[in-house]
């Protein structure tokens, strides 16, 4: 129903807008009596063999949803009707700010791909925050937080503790996002010594509670072998509890979408199926040059329950999903659970 019906309608307009219609017509059916059971009993599968139990946290099932769909918090509630064993907000900064100009988001139908350049566009840290302190699910929620595009990167530091500190109460792992390519010299902050500062000064805070929460980095599929094994030696020495591969990719290559199209669009991440084993790739490497030393969140082209396989076959712990769930559905996390189970 939703490829033959659902999705050509949604397709017809921007993107962008879509994605907001689609939330803004879950969240209203979920208003009304029994449709939030009926979507639970439809979308979840509930087996002990999904649970998965990782940095003290015990997921449901490894299916999560990606940063970006619910930047600010605003659908965790009804995003949990649909199987996900846990969502992740965000990318949050700790002021307000729109983001880049419109139109920012298109789809590749052809390549079954999206390319974005949003800018962490978000209304703040606290204003999540205020949402948070309200949903009624259980579900598991990361919060991936960022730097503001007028921070310097030598304050970038102070950015990532603001937002650190006022999210702590309310999510269950952190995302440290350094890989984003639409916030001007974000990327740089992945080279070790100013990757290091931003990590270890996280840890050290975290460390200061009373009961830390776990860490992630979430890193580039277009990092060097090199820059690779700079990461494995960067979450050995900061000690944090894991990596998230990967974010979207400034590659372009290889796509059926003309070269005039893709020219016309611009800058941005692309995501979905062309990206997938590319960031496949980078799991196996992180699994296997630091001999399974942390657990890795793969994401990237998980369109199928095979996607989904191929990245636990290269050493991913969970999976998260975005340009997939978009083109294929809201069953998507309900048939990757059934294929592991």
């Amino acid at each position: 129903m939703y490829k033959v019906l659902i999705k050509p309608l949604f397709f017809l307009l921007p993107a962008e807008r879509a994605h907001y219609l689609a939330m803004w017509l879950l969240k209203t059916a979920c208003k009304i009596p029994g449709v939030r059971f009926l979507l639970e009993r439809s979308f979840t599968i509930n087996d002990k063999k999904l649970q998965r139990n990782l940095f003290g946290l015990s997921f449901e099932n490894p299916v999560g949803l990606a940063a970006g769909f619910d930047k600010d918090a605003r659908w965790i509630d009804e995003l949990s009707t649909l199987g996900f064993g846990f969502v992740e907000i965000g990318t949050l900064t700790p002021k307000a700010q729109p983001g880049n100009e419109k139109p920012r988001l298109f789809r590749l139908p052809e390549d079954h791909a999206l390319i974005n350049r949003m800018g962490f566009n978000n209304g703040g840290v606290m204003a999540a925050t205020e949402r948070l302190k309200k949903r009624k699910s259980h579900v598991i929620v990361g919060g991936n937080i960022g730097k503001n595009k007028t921070t310097e990167n030598e304050q970038a530091v102070n950015d990532y503790l603001i937002c650190f500190e006022e999210l702590f109460p309310y999510v269950d792992y952190f995302a440290v996002n350094v890989s984003s390519p639409n916030t001007p010299g974000l990327r740089a902050l992945q080279e070790k010594k100013p990757l290091l500062e931003i990590l270890l000064r996280l840890q050290k805070i975290n460390n200061s509670k009373p009961a830390r929460k776990p860490i992630l980095l979430k890193i580039a599929p277009d990092l060097t072998d090199e820059q690779l094994n700079d990461i494995i030696e960067i979450v050995a020495e900061s000690k944090i509890d894991g990596v998230i591969a990967t974010n979207t990719t400034i590659v372009r290559e290889p796509l059926k979408t003309s070269a005039t199209e893709i020219e016309a669009i611009g800058a941005g991440g692309l995501s979905g199926l062309p990206l997938g084993k590319r960031s496949t790739a980078v799991i196996r490497h992180l699994k296997q040059k630091s001999g399974n030393a942390f657990p890795v969140i793969g994401v990237g082209g998980v369109h199928s329950a095979e996607d989904a396989l191929e990245k636990i076959e290269a050493g991913a712990d969970l999976i998260q999903l975005y340009t997939g769930f978009i083109y294929e559905g809201p069953g998507l996390a309900k048939s990757i659970c059934q294929r592991l189970r």
